[in-house]
């Protein structure tokens, strides 16, 4: 723990030392601007977030489209224009990272951690649904109430189960057998004409319900996986600015050009030590980090 409050202290005062008093996160204004990076069209596109900023495992979002829709009625202060998301990255695991080094720029107060915590579970539902959105269009397309086959049985039945009072689409209401059988008893009973098929018909229910949750767990342990990569490809950046004080020698050059009326030239050698001062907390982080 002591190692990552570390880490983003350093992370927070390698960048511009514009200022020095503590600024709390409006986690609104971080979800706006985030969701301006990672959630075009999420409206008409749920899977709008993983396809953007959580896995390619989740397929290729359409062409950009919708961001005066998505942004109305927001400030433009946190949201990215279309223009500056002409150099945000394709790739999700890329485009997560430079929505999160934009959006803590345009929302004083935050961090990469308020990221991870505003952030990562919103990402992890629009997997799910991505996980799932190709088996529901097939099921609006197949469903017929009034076709007394398996097939028919079969779409109304899965119909029936994926609403969002029952099974839900990523049938995570349902991942216990206790919960499937309850529903399943009562979209059979629904469906009157599809008693010959009812056996069939949830075994092959019960596969899918199986399938999507593992999908489901397994594009979430991607997303998991990558963050942690990047956190400590970041944390062994920290510590090398600890080794050779690069990080320490920075700050100290940023203090003295931007904060000291003689940019601690000489003659005003007091100036340094002030900004020598100012950027102790490097020693102390680093002295944690060890």
């Amino acid at each position: 723990m002591k190692h990552k409050i570390c880490f983003f202290i350093i992370g927070a005062f390698m960048m511009p030392c514009a200022a020095f008093a503590a600024t709390t996160c409006s986690q609104m204004n971080l979800t706006r601007c985030l969701d301006s990076v990672c959630a075009i069209n999420v409206s008409s596109n749920p899977a709008a977030r993983c396809q953007y900023c959580g896995t390619s495992s989740a397929g290729t979002p359409p062409t950009k489209s919708g961001m005066r829709s998505l942004s109305l009625g927001a400030s433009a202060r946190y949201t990215l224009s279309e223009d500056e998301l002409e150099s945000a990255p394709t790739d999700p695991g890329q485009r997560y990272v430079w929505a999160t080094e934009q959006c803590i720029k345009k929302v004083s107060g935050c961090t990469a951690d308020d990221v991870s915590d505003v952030y990562d579970e919103l990402i992890e539902q629009s997997c799910r649904a991505a996980g799932v959105s190709a088996q529901m269009a097939t099921t609006i397309a197949d469903a017929n109430k009034n076709t007394a086959t398996e097939s028919g049985c079969l779409s109304t039945i899965r119909a029936c189960m994926v609403v969002a009072n029952r099974c839900g689409p990523d049938y995570s209401q349902c991942a216990d057998d206790a919960s499937f059988n309850n529903f399943f008893s009562a979209c059979s009973v629904e469906s009157p004409d599809c008693g010959e098929f009812v056996s069939n018909v949830r075994t092959t229910l019960i596969d899918a319900r199986d399938t999507a949750i593992a999908n489901a767990e397994a594009l979430i342990n991607n997303i998991v996986a990558s963050y942690q990569a990047n956190r400590e490809q970041q944390l062994a950046l920290a510590q090398q600015t600890c080794t050779d004080n690069s990080g320490r020698n920075a700050c100290v050059e940023t203090v003295c050009s931007r904060n000291m009326p003689n940019q601690c030239g000489p003659g005003f050698e007091s100036e340094r030590v002030n900004a020598n001062l100012l950027c102790e907390f490097y020693t102390v982080a680093c002295e944690l980090l060890d």
